[in-house]
């Protein structure tokens, strides 16, 4: 079974930071292609050890991601 999720890579220093929202499991790599390859096995270990009255419990069922504006100073 498969389960499409959201990753959110952001570049930090000379890394890049991935996250999956809906369950909160996070990665780095120093490419963008590396951040998310390195995601995807975090999630795949997750899942793999997770108990199942785990993964209910920590799953986001609804995440927006979106832009806003804001005045800054």
């Amino acid at each position: 079974m498969e389960r499409r999720v959201t990753a959110v890579i952001e570049r930090d220093g000379d890394a890049y930071v991935s996250l999956c929202t809906e369950f909160d499991v996070a990665s780095q790599g120093a490419t963008v292609e590396e951040a998310r390859s390195n995601l995807v096995e975090a999630l795949t270990l997750f899942f793999e050890t997770a108990g199942p009255a785990e993964i209910p419990q920590r799953v986001h069922c609804e995440v927006f991601v979106t832009q806003v504006e804001v005045t800054v100073g």
